[in-house]
Parts: structure tokens; sequence; C-alpha cells
């Protein structure tokens, strides 16, 4: 069994409340749940406008699966036009 983990550091530029950053993560987050059913939430900097950090596991049967599983996140995040990834750290783990 292959465990995905990711840490994500974004930065929303155009986010000058909370309320527009959490309307941005949120959709995020949500997307991303729902499009590939891993793990995901925002786990820092909670309170600041135009920062936020973003947490993903998933779980894989082999690397090759789990890399594209992390490969098709980031590319969400990428997809994202009002969040820039300042951070990107995926990390493959194996247990058995």
């Amino acid at each position: 069994m292959i465990v995905g983990v990711a840490i994500a550091d974004l930065h929303l530029p155009h986010a000058r409340s909370l309320k527009q950053k959490r309307k941005v993560v949120r959709g995020l987050v949500d997307r991303i749940h729902a499009r590939l059913r891993v793990s995901v939430a925002e786990v820092a900097h909670h309170d600041k406008h135009q920062r936020s950090e973003i947490a993903i596991a998933t779980v894989a049967q082999n690397d090759t699966e789990a890399q594209r599983m992390l490969d098709a996140i980031r590319a969400l995040f990428d997809d994202e036009l009002e969040a820039v990834v300042s951070r990107w750290e995926p990390e493959l783990l194996e247990f058995r």
C-alpha cells in the first residue's frame, strides 16, 4: 500500500478579506475532493486573507497510481485562477 501526501501553500493575491479567501479555498477543496475522492483540508493560515496551506492524502496500490493522483491534484491547483501555488511538497510513503 502506498500513501501519497502533499502540502500546498497557496497565495491568493486578489483576496481582500477572509470571506473572499474562504470562497476560493472552499471551492478548491470541494472540487479536489469531489473529482478525485481524496482527503483534503485547509490546515494552516486560517486568519490570513492571502495565504492558505492545504494538505492532501490518498491511498493507492502502487507508486505509479499514487503519483498519478498527486499529479492530477497539482493540475487542479494550477487550474485555479484565484490562487498561486507557492510551495508544493508531495511525498510517497510505503506501508506493508
